[in-house]
């Protein structure tokens, strides 16, 4: 399937690549605390039962992607921020069966999940799905998790080296239909099949949210979908540079999603008062422990993490969107305009808040031609 081919097909059987013109999601409801680290009253609960009624809801909604956290192991500080977790894999497959549109996707770590096995799970979940299957490929950072599972932290740009070989093994796991051999200096392989391919051609969906020089150029050589964390709207001229790399030296086509916090409420000052209180009652003990993890061990938040600290704890150092409805789509549509694909939100109460989105947010989105 050439270029020209797949960004067709994709168009007309793969949702994250349908006509709207700004798409939507959801992110990180599978975790205790999601992407706010706060001790601030909240409604979220790790149940089955809340995750399916966010999940299904955002699905309503019409949004296109249901992105959960990889996570086996709590930040500590009085919140131990995401230590209760569900699986990514197990989660997108109820989710696939629970919901009609939208996609669900795992987030996987390549050292923690054979290849072989994660490309069954995926094929598998993608004909639970009927084709609504994606899958976001992890390196690693967190070395605490690592050390659960006996395994080593690699080098940093060793991992993205390791990670594309996994990816491929994958790959051709998901296309080629005669038995393979890999030797190499990370696997060593004998008579590779699977079968049934998934219902998506040539795959499910793939996503990468690196941002170091390693990270960009496996993101614009091996996935579909550079997924980013701007802490400041002029960082989204720098994180395109991963989709012009993706056509320039590679010819294909990578699309941008970013992350956001989103707090919305009818006046300017309550949406304000309800972001302080999330900072007023931070873990920032969780906060610091996870800043020092990814200031040392990831290239993603290697500058100004001492300035990013207040954000951090609400959105995990991402730009917050805060304010009214109509201020929620101005910067919503600023986002687009600056080449943004799509944006998952988080929320400090899911249900509650993606409720008065759906209500307040997502009728003045279709006034404005980014929605229909």
């Amino acid at each position: 399937m050439n270029r020209e081919e797949l960004r067709d097909y994709r168009r007309q059987n793969v949702p994250l690549f349908n006509a709207q013109k700004l798409k939507l999601g959801i992110f990180a409801v599978n975790c205790s605390g999601g992407s706010v680290i706060t001790t601030a009253p909240t409604d979220r609960q790790v149940t089955w039962d809340y995750n399916r009624s966010v999940v299904r809801l955002a699905d309503a909604l019409g949004m296109e992607v249901a992105l959960p956290i990889g996570r086996w192991k709590g930040q500590g500080g009085p919140s131990n921020h995401n230590g209760t977790n569900f699986d990514v894999y197990t989660w997108a497959a109820g989710m696939a069966e629970a919901t009609d549109r939208i996609m669900c996707f795992a987030t996987s770590h390549v050292s923690l999940t054979h290849p072989v096995v994660a490309a069954k799970q995926a094929a598998t979940i993608d004909h639970i799905s009927n084709g609504r299957f994606g899958l976001n490929v992890v390196m690693g950072w967190f070395r605490d998790e690592m050390a659960m599972f006996g395994t080593g932290l690699r080098e940093h740009d060793d991992r993205y080296r390791y990670g594309e070989e996994w990816l491929n093994i994958v790959k051709r796991l998901w296309t080629d239909t005669a038995p393979f051999d890999i030797e190499s200096a990370y696997f060593n392989l004998a008579a590779l099949e699977s079968s049934p391919k998934p219902v998506q051609r040539p795959g499910p969906v793939l996503v990468n949210a690196g941002t170091s020089p390693a990270g960009i150029d496996f993101t614009a050589r091996n996935v579909d979908v550079s997924f980013a964390s701007p802490s400041k709207p002029d960082d989204i001229d720098r994180l395109r540079l991963v989709t012009q790399k993706a056509d320039r030296e590679y010819g294909r086509d990578v699309a941008l999603m970013c992350s956001a916090l989103v707090v919305c409420r009818e006046t300017e000052a309550e949406a304000r008062a309800a972001f302080q209180d999330i900072l007023d009652k931070g873990d920032w003990i969780a906060a610091r422990n996870m800043m020092a993890t990814l200031g040392v061990e990831s290239g993603s938040f290697k500058e100004g993490v001492d300035e990013r600290a207040r954000r951090f704890v609400a959105g995990y150092g991402t730009n917050p969107l805060v304010g009214t409805p109509e201020q929620i789509v101005d910067q919503l549509a600023d986002y687009s305009r600056r080449g943004v694909h799509g944006v998952v939100f988080y929320f400090a109460d899911y249900l509650t808040e993606l409720a008065y989105f759906g209500e307040r947010v997502m009728p003045l989105l279709k006034q404005t031609g980014l929605r229909h």
